[in-house]
């Protein structure tokens, strides 16, 4: 992460202006610089654990791709379903399509392949929770069953898939968007200029991958 990037936001205000001594300002000022240093610790261990979890799953995936047969990753136990929290996976190996859960069809899988190829075609993988988003021009015909992918690159043409299905999350925000009738009267405090907590629901996307 940026330490220097402004990605939270501590406010405090009222409708008139008002002087606030320099000794509360003070202790407003070292309780963030010490609920920032807790924070900075806490994301610090979260990468930590990350780093291992991807490290493990590619010792298992590695394990996987050296068996007999590099299908056995989709009819063997454990599959790829089991290294990822997915709905759906495949292996896309010599032209031929083998999927596991929920998937597209290996027609639309083909058709991803080649927008992969043409667009993404110098990349070692590719992760999104809205292929529309991505760019892919297919994505609609996919519905919810198919939003977010993550793709390993075997080869130049074979792939490993994971998908994800549309999940509706709601987002706390601080401060509900502006509609044209808000119109401030100096007496009362809009959601937007209160910081009122203001919830959007989130669709056609999936879970993030982590």
């Amino acid at each position: 992460r940026n330490s220097t990037r402004l990605w939270g936001l501590v406010v405090c205000h009222h409708t008139s202006a008002r002087c606030i001594p320099f000794p509360l300002r003070y202790a407003c000022e070292f309780l963030m610089q010490a609920f920032g240093l807790q924070l900075n610790m806490e994301l610090q261990l979260a990468s930590q654990l990350s780093e291992k979890h991807v490290l493990r799953t590619q010792t298992l995936l590695c394990d996987m791709l050296l068996r007999d047969s590099p299908t056995g990753i989709v009819t063997q136990s454990p599959s790829i379903m089991d290294l990822v929290k997915c709905d759906g996976a495949a292996l896309y190996y010599q032209g031929q399509y083998y999927p596991l859960g929920v998937t597209p069809t290996e027609a639309q899988i083909k058709d991803i392949v080649e927008w992969l190829l043409a667009l993404h075609g110098d990349s070692t993988g590719l992760s999104t929770d809205s292929l529309a988003d991505a760019g892919y021009p297919g994505a609609a015909s996919l519905g919810n069953a198919v939003c977010g992918m993550a793709v390993a690159y075997i080869t130049k043409r074979d792939f490993l898939f994971w998908f994800r299905s549309h999940t509706a999350k709601e987002i706390k925000w601080g401060g509900a968007k502006h509609h044209p009738e808000d119109k401030d009267d100096g007496q009362r405090m809009h959601p937007r200029s209160s910081f009122k907590a203001f919830l959007e629901v989130v669709k056609s996307r999936s879970l993030l991958w982590e």
